[in-house]
């Protein structure tokens, strides 16, 4: 069930007026949202329900015994527990084929031809989002940082909330589970911030993402035949079509949860308004940028072993980053790119040079986007060999026109472009909380907002598609 489906907009009616009118039973509101997101996520594949009630059960007993054991020794077992059953379940279904073939194609270049190892398995929607959720939460009870819920309904509910469940933002236990065990109350300012952000969610995906993917997908569908102006035009617009595609499916979760009580963290807050690399990943899908950072990063010892063990945890929380996004040598090696700048702006703000970085001022800009820009093509390209074509055919520049194809998709992709980078121009002057934005306006503005873009959807929809994280 796509946010941007018309099966979406009758299920949350529907659940939005149940919900409001159990207002006085926790108990029974937080049973309806269970019950609702496991029919959301049935929507999909309802066989794929039995991993996400395995995994809940798994760490609802996981969380109860790590805190209540009294050595060091149950609590590290019980947590392995976790780690194990979630990371082995999340590897079979996501990553079993990739190192299948990996180890394949290695061992044929030794003169050993094995057979085809791989099996017939079927990626489950939102398996990468809801694993890490669900870590965070024993993981921080081993940490002495949170206290293991009592009650199942709540949990479950935390581990599967339809709003975020399919691609995030990724929660902590810490931020959303509280929210689900207190009473919750309909806020009119609450409701305004999140009409308004979904308004802005679906523009950004069905508006412009969409549209922008027309162009993306003819050029790397077949990037072999295509120009290098084609090539850089394409990828251009893929750095914002996914964006656009991401920021927007986080602003409609945002907002959705928001119009049920719930407050959700950032997960984008302009991140091609960044001066470094550095930046770019505060700003750049923060729920997973701070989950790796807190659980993997800081877990492998950090910064606190010496310079050298710091740049080593950076490369593998990055290379590992990558490798989450999907099972394919591009996303480890897009994952590397990121790692080695990041890397080298740590090791240039430890030298006396550290002031000259700074004095790039407003170069920042365009650097840091010029190296997020060489990296997508990585993630976007469909196999290492279609990115290494596209490289090859950028480095030959021919300086030719790119190729236009259905020149009124083109205008259009440009014009609705043109409308996005305004918008998010003139919420970074003026510096506008997004989540907060709705809440300066009234019912009659509300409404002659949603007009319009109820027209504008209406006139792109032709050529919605599912969010491009749907496939990590």
């Amino acid at each position: 069930m796509l946010f941007n489906s018309f099966e979406f907009l009758v299920f949350f009616t529907i659940i939005f007026m149940l919900y409001w009118l159990l207002n006085n039973n926790l108990s029974k509101q937080n049973i309806l949202l269970l019950i609702s997101s496991y029919i959301f996520y049935a929507w999909w594949d309802w066989r794929f329900l039995s991993l996400i009630i395995l995994s809940s059960f798994i760490d609802f007993k996981a969380g109860s015994e790590i805190f209540k054991s009294n050595t060091v020794k149950k609590r590290k077992n019980w947590l392995l527990v976790s780690l194990i059953a979630n990371l082995g379940l999340l590897s079979i279904f996501k990553y079993y084929n990739f190192f299948a073939e990996s180890f394949t194609d290695l061992m044929t270049k030794f003169g050993w031809h094995p057979n085809d190892l791989t099996l017939n398995i079927i990626l489950p929607v939102g398996i990468s989002f809801y694993t890490f959720q669900t870590l965070s939460y024993t993981i921080d009870i081993y940490r002495k940082q949170l206290q293991p819920t009592k009650n199942i309904i709540s949990f479950f509910t935390y581990i599967a909330f339809f709003p975020q469940l399919v691609a995030g933002p990724i929660e902590r236990a810490t931020n959303l589970l509280p929210q689900i065990e207190k009473k919750r109350i309909f806020k009119k300012e609450w409701f305004n911030e999140g009409v308004i952000q979904i308004l802005v969610g679906l523009f950004r995906k069905i508006v412009i993402a969409d549209s922008l993917g027309i162009y993306v997908d003819t050029i790397y569908g077949d990037i072999g035949i295509y120009n290098s102006t084609s090539i850089i035009l394409a990828t251009f617009l893929y750095a914002f079509q996914i964006y656009y595609d991401f920021a927007g499916y986080s602003d409609i979760a945002i907002g959705t949860a928001k119009l049920l009580g719930f407050k959700f963290n950032q997960n984008f807050n302009l991140p091609y308004f960044s001066k470094s690399l550095t930046e770019f990943w505060r700003k750049w899908h923060m729920s997973l940028s701070f989950w790796l950072r807190d659980y993997l990063y800081i877990s492998l010892g950090g910064n606190r072993k010496g310079i050298k063990i710091t740049y080593r945890n950076l490369m593998l929380t990055m290379l590992l980053g990558g490798l989450w996004h999907g099972a394919n040598w591009t996303f480890i090696i897009w994952g590397g790119i990121h790692g080695t700048v990041l890397s080298l702006e740590k090791y240039f703000k430890s030298t006396p040079y550290a002031h000259k970085l700074n004095g790039f001022g407003f170069l920042g800009y365009p650097i840091t986007f010029t190296i997020v820009l060489f990296s997508w093509i990585f993630f976007r390209a469909q196999s290492l060999n279609s990115a290494t074509i596209a490289i090859k055919k950028i480095i030959q520049f021919d300086f030719s026109m790119p190729f236009i194809g259905d020149i009124n998709s083109v205008i259009n992709a440009i014009l609705v472009l043109s409308m996005g980078i305004l918008f998010d121009l003139y919420i970074f002057n003026k510096k506008i909380d997004l989540e907060n934005f709705g809440a300066k306006f009234s019912i009659t503005k509300i409404a002659i907002i949603s007009s319009v873009i109820i027209i504008l959807i209406n006139l792109f929809y032709s050529t919605s598609n599912n969010f491009i994280y749907f496939q990590f």
